[in-house]
């Protein structure tokens, strides 16, 4: 035993001395390779441009291409396939004086071929392994084609649902926001930088892009330090101790300097607090925009403040290309400064393995074996269902049966509305090299479910946006034939996403007209909300009997609403953001603090609207099931702990239904008393779990003192003494409490 512990030891001994000389021979070569760059050349690798696609395919501007074989690129966007991607590569790696290879990048958000959910829907799967499984598959499939670099995970804590980038994150809440960070770099990565089945992840947007005031892209951000830290960083941090490669600057400004010219965002807080070390590129144009902002007044300034801030790579701007090599001749910046940008990014191209094989990636054969494999649209079937969120499901009238499932015998079937059948929108915004003409509809999937004997009639009923109520009657005759009604609404997938703010959350158009004439005609209707964001559907809540919300569901989206709508698989998303029921209330969130005069409808004088509720219509966490869950009272290990202890918290959870269903448990902690306010509630735990029906289980959960620290009065994190109370439940709102004492 002794001398097989003593060969272990020597291997690890071995492998730590290989991984050092590795790392000692890499940062060998750069040195050499800086040592022979001129300051053009090393600008050049501090550029990244983007490649442009017409219908023909892609294509390069002239002037880049130039650019490329200048040395004056050291990396392109928005170019990929393993035909093209080899084809630029050459100019870059035969052309060149030097031969360095350039890295390619590109918006991988929710798949690359094969579209997943928008990440807004993927996190309401609260799925880490799926979440995980859907990123891995976009970067096998974006590395087939030649990318090494994905621009995701967009890790902007969002609560304010105008803003139209909210359906590209994982929603309000920092736990959950932090554990999908985590699982989104795992899948990018895989293994790590370097392996040919992995694309190098991208934190984004450095930082706090999320909480752009007035829900407006691009607009001011403004908040303390307290807020910054314990609401907004912790998911870029989860992602970096996770081993991002890479982190994009946001567009915002914050503390009343842009991002991309912020030192003590890319320099103090980033490499010096968060230890990151590797590059950081910044958004689209975004040095530039630092002109109109008004902290420069010229591209020389922008690019000096930038650099000097510790973004290393310039995207499309083209002002490091600009200003850099003059301000080093001028002496208004040092050129060492260039160097470690510069550094930073051959480093990663090292460790991609560019200087060994420039066109490992570039494999066409590869690309066809692995592009949209039949395993990958089994997986993104599979995640898109997970991601469904049953809102709603009433009794039939005069019967005790639920209207969902929906029997796959009925006769007559009317699907409506105008995204029944609208391919186009299914993928959703930011879907890539994603092919919409591939996805399946809502009206496929649904005839591709049902009996050969069940009629499906169909009628689009109105546009997504438009006025116009000419198809209205057509969709009433349709209804009145049909014993149910699927009715999909929504928006269009060019009405989320970036530049896609809206200050109406109402169903865009005459949506929610059409919805009013069709419940005239008495039929059972199941509401489909397609969206990348919480709507404002109070009057469809409060008169249709059932609502899926489907999020944009990606390829599969079809087949995967029709598993739910017909039963094959049984509901269990949960709602990773608020629900309000008017835009009144925004900002909306559940952990929000409480006030010195906390709601009491009976006094006038406390915090409430005159005109609406202070209560969401769904509140975070929501999500029901075919099945019904009951939750048991709390048990604690221990009622009294100490900075020493770990608390276990237990509660049994039944299936008291009569289907086999998954049930998310989460646990939730308040701190009654503190030195600064506190929340009233903060999601911990959560744990996503199997019951048979019938079926009990005492689901366990781990509280550490990390879990009950927070930032002091004086900015230090840490905890402080006093009462808690601990809640389970399904959601946030409907918990089961108990209480404990931190000593």
């Amino acid at each position: 035993m002794q001398k097989f512990l003593t060969l272990i030891c020597l291997v690890a001994l071995l492998t730590a001395c290989s991984k050092e000389n590795q790392t000692n021979r890499v940062d060998s070569r750069i040195d050499s390779l800086i040592n022979v760059m001129t300051l053009e050349e090393k600008v050049g690798q501090l550029s990244l441009y983007t490649s442009d696609w017409d219908v023909t395919g892609p294509t390069m501007r002239q002037g880049y291409k130039e650019d490329i074989k200048k040395g004056r690129v050291g990396a392109i966007f928005n170019a990929f396939t393993a035909k093209y991607t080899r084809e630029l590569q050459e100019m870059a790696v035969k052309e060149t004086r030097l031969h360095i290879p350039l890295i390619f990048g590109y918006d991988v958000i929710h798949g690359h071929r094969t579209i997943f959910p928008i990440p807004l829907g993927a996190a309401a799967s609260w799925d880490m392994e799926a979440i995980e499984k859907s990123d891995r598959i976009a970067a096998e499939e974006a590395s087939a084609e030649g990318l090494h670099w994905a621009f995701s995970p967009m890790l902007d804590i969002a609560r304010d649902p105008r803003w139209g980038r909210i359906a590209e994150g994982a929603g309000e809440d920092t736990y959950l926001g932090s554990r999908i960070a985590e699982a989104r770099v795992r899948g990018l990565q895989g293994k790590g930088v370097g392996e040919l089945n992995s694309v190098m992840a991208c934190v984004k947007h450095f930082a706090a892009y999320g909480a752009a005031q007035a829900g407006r892209d691009y607009h001011t951000v403004d908040m303390s330090d307290r807020m910054f830290r314990e609401v907004y960083l912790p998911p870029y941090a989860a992602a970096i101790k996770a081993g991002a490669a890479t982190v994009m600057s946001s567009f915002n400004e914050f503390d009343g300097v842009p991002a991309s010219g912020s030192k003590y965002l890319m320099t103090d807080l980033l490499r010096g607090e968060l230890k990151f070390n590797g590059f950081v590129v910044s958004d689209y144009t975004s040095i530039m925009e630092m002109i109109p902002h008004g902290v420069v007044a010229d591209t020389a300034s922008a690019a000096a403040l930038a650099l000097e801030a510790g973004v290393d790579m310039d995207m499309q701007a083209g002002f490091y290309e600009e200003a850099l090599g003059k301000l080093v001749k001028k002496g208004t910046i040092n050129e060492q400064l260039i160097n470690t940008s510069v550094r930073r990014i051959l480093k990663k191209k090292f460790e991609l393995g560019l200087f060994d094989d420039p066109y490992r990636y570039s494999d066409v054969e590869r690309e066809k074996n692995t592009v949209m494999k039949l395993e990958f649209l089994e997986a993104a079937r599979d995640v898109a269902r997970k991601s469904i969120v049953l809102l709603k499901n009433g009794q039939l009238p005069r019967q005790e049966k639920l209207l969902l499932p929906l029997s796959k015998e009925v006769k007559q079937l009317a699907v409506i509305g105008p995204l029944a059948d609208a391919r186009k929108e299914m993928i959703g915004s930011w879907s890539a090299a994603g092919d919409w003409k591939k996805s399946v509809t809502l009206l496929e999937g649904i005839k591709a479910a049902v009996s050969p004997k069940t009629n499906v009639l169909f009628a689009r009923g109105c546009n997504i946006s438009d006025d116009s109520t000419t198809y209205f009657a057509e969709a009433v005759r349709v209804a009145d034939k049909a014993d149910v009604v699927v009715l999909a609404l929504g928006e269009g997938a060019w009405m989320t996403g970036e530049a896609a703010s809206r200050a109406s959350l109402a169903l865009p158009g005459v949506q929610q007209k059409l919805v009013e004439e069709i419940a005239k005609t008495g039929k059972p209707i199941v509401v489909v909300l397609m969206n990348g964001r919480p709507l404002t559907i109070n009057w469809i809540a409060g008169h249709i009997p059932a609502i899926l919300e489907t999020w944009f569901l990606g390829t599969q989206a079809g087949n995967a609403i029709a598993d739910v709508l017909f039963g094959d698989f049984n509901p269990s998303g949960k709602l990773p953001v608020t629900f309000p029921r008017s835009v009144g209330q925004i900002p909306i969130f559940y952990n929000m603090k409480n006030t010195g005069r906390p709601m009491d409808r009976n006094n006038k004088y406390t915090s409430k609207y005159l005109d609406e509720e202070n209560e969401p219509l769904y509140p975070f966490g929501f999500g029901l099931s075919y099945t019904t869950f009951e939750y048991g009272a709390i048990k604690l290990l221990k009622e009294h702990i100490t900075t020493q202890d770990e608390l276990t918290v237990l509660c049994k959870v039944t299936n008291t239904g009569t289907r086999a269903g998954e049930e998310v448990v989460q646990l939730y902690v308040r701190d009654l008393i503190g030195s600064v306010t506190r929340p009233v509630k903060e999601l911990k735990k959560f744990q996503k779990i199997t019951l048979q029906p019938g079926e009990s289980r005492e689901v366990s959960f781990t509280l550490s003192i990390q879990d009950l620290a927070f930032y002091r009065s004086n900015m230090s994190f840490g905890t402080e003494p006093g009462d808690f109370h601990v809640f389970i439940g399904g959601n946030s709102r409907d918990t089961k409490a108990a209480k404990f004492v931190l000593d």
